[in-house]
C-alpha cells in the first residue's frame, strides 16, 4: 500500500481531484454576479430590429469549459435571470425575458461542457452549436408569442407577420464573435481553475 502522500499525488495527476463545496459555491456566486452585470450593464445597444449585444456569452461559454457543468449551469441561469430581470425592471420589457435566459442559455452550457475535454476543434464547434441553439430557442417561442399576442408581445397577428417579427432573434448569432474571446479566457484562466480542483 502506498503512503497518503503518494495516493494524493496520484489522485492529483490522474485528474480526479474535485473542488471543495465552498469553492464551488463561491465560483457560482462570483460568476452569477459577473454574468448578471455583463447582461444588464456592460452591453452595446444595437439599431432596430436588433436589441443589444452583451459580453455575457464570452463569460458563460468559457465557464462551461472550465468548471463542472452544474456549476456553470447554475451561474449562467442565475446570472442571466438576475441580469435580465434588472433590464426589464429598469427599462421595460416582457416578464418572460428572464425565464427565456434560463431556457435559451442554460442548455448551451451542457453543449459546451460536453466538448470541454475533446480538443479545441470540437470545443469550437460545440460553442457554435450552442449559439445556434440559443438563437433557435429565442426564435421559436417568440414566433409563437407574436402570433398569439402573449406576454406583452402585442396584438395577435398572422403567422407570417409573427415570423418576420421573430426573425430579429437571428441577430443572436452575433454572439459567435465572442467565441475567440472565450478561448482567450480559457487559456488565461485554466491554470487557476485547475489549482482550485477543476480538472477540465
Amino acid at each position: 500500500m502506498g503512503t497518503y502522500a503518494e495516493s494524493a499525488f496520484h489522485e492529483q495527476m490522474s485528474g480526479k481531484t474535485t473542488p471543495s463545496k465552498n469553492t464551488r459555491l463561491a465560483m457560482v456566486a462570483v460568476f452569477s454576479a459577473l454574468i448578471a452585470v455583463c447582461t444588464s450593464i456592460i452591453r452595446i445597444p444595437l439599431p432596430a430590429p436588433l436589441y443589444e449585444i452583451t459580453l455575457a456569452p464570452a463569460i458563460y461559454l468559457a465557464l462551461a469549459a472550465l468548471v463542472d457543468k452544474w456549476d456553470a449551469f447554475s451561474a449562467t441561469a442565475i446570472g442571466g435571470f438576475v441580469g435580465e430581470l434588472f433590464n426589464i425592471t429598469s427599462g421595460g420589457g416582457s416578464p418572460i425575458y428572464p425565464f427565456g435566459m434560463i431556457w435559451a442559455r442554460g442548455p448551451e452550457v451542457f453543449i459546451v461542457a460536453w466538448a470541454a475535454t475533446r480538443g479545441r476543434k470540437t470545443l469550437a464547434m460545440a460553442m457554435v452549436a450552442a449559439t445556434v441553439f440559443e438563437t433557435l430557442a429565442f426564435f421559436f417561442p417568440d414566433w409563437l408569442f407574436y402570433t398569439y399576442g402573449l406576454f406583452q408581445y402585442g396584438a395577435p397577428t398572422t403567422a407570417y407577420s409573427a415570423l418576420v417579427l421573430a426573425s430579429s432573434d437571428f441577430g443572436t448569432l452575433l454572439d459567435l464573435a465572442f467565441i475567440p474571446v472565450a478561448f482567450g479566457i480559457i487559456a488565461a484562466a485554466r491554470p487557476t481553475f485547475r489549482r482550485l480542483g477543476y480538472r477540465n
